[in-house]
């Protein structure tokens, strides 16, 4: 059985970042991931749990197993905030494929409970009826990816749009479904340059906010 993994910092972090993968894969398969990460938050707890998916073996249902896996994730994540001292603005849950879904079903169910969703070539097991208003989404995809067609991505992102919610999404042409340097980079650079519509909103006043289509999109 795979462990949990955790890359933790000198002194208490400044951000907390869990790294939820994909389905079949196992927790140490994000290290990679986590080390991209590390260079650019050296301050930030890197988390790597592993076996918090939904159960394969309950069903074909992909919403109502995530349904059912979801209170196990949120709690996880809550203790975790806990135990390093991290605010859930300062979180971010970051996915791959299954682990992505699990990151914005997450957001959705409970509001507030981190700050940024990063979804690595995943989308919702079934679309919100509302956009997550404390946290952003950042959709990373690529464009060849026939496990979770980029197109039905863009049609979340539209859906997104029309409930207001604060979204990018980032296409990296020629890419299937992977975790490739090209969609890391981006999502490093989402993570340390956009800035939430609901700061825009704090500063500005009822600055309208609406779903983006993103920096390297095609």
């Amino acid at each position: 059985m795979t462990d949990d993994i955790e890359l933790l910092p000198t002194g208490r972090p400044e951000q907390l970042m869990v790294l939820l993968h994909g389905r079949g894969q196992a927790s140490a398969e994000l290290l990679p991931l986590a080390r991209a990460f590390r260079r650019e938050f050296a301050q930030a707890a890197l988390l790597l749990p592993h076996e918090l998916l939904p159960d394969e073996a309950a069903g074909d249902d992909l919403a109502a197993r995530v349904a059912a896996a979801l209170p196990r994730l949120v709690r996880w994540v809550r203790d975790a905030q806990q135990r390093l001292g991290a605010t859930p603005q300062s979180t971010a849950l970051v996915g791959f494929g299954e682990g992505a879904t699990m990151a914005l079903e997450a957001a959705s169910a409970e509001e507030g409970l981190a700050g940024r969703v990063v979804a690595f070539g995943g989308g919702y097991a079934s679309l919100p009826t509302q956009a997550p208003p404390l946290t952003t989404l950042h959709f990373l995809h690529g464009s060849a990816d026939a496990e979770n067609p980029v197109a039905t991505v863009r049609r979340t992102l539209e859906h997104l749009g029309v409930l207001n919610g604060d979204a990018t999404l980032d296409v990296a042409s020629g890419v299937g479904h992977e975790l490739h340097p090209a969609l890391v980079d981006c999502a490093i650079h989402r993570l340390t340059h956009h800035i939430p519509h609901r700061t825009w909103r704090a500063a500005l006043g009822a600055l309208p906010a609406s779903a983006r289509s993103g920096c390297h999109d095609e």
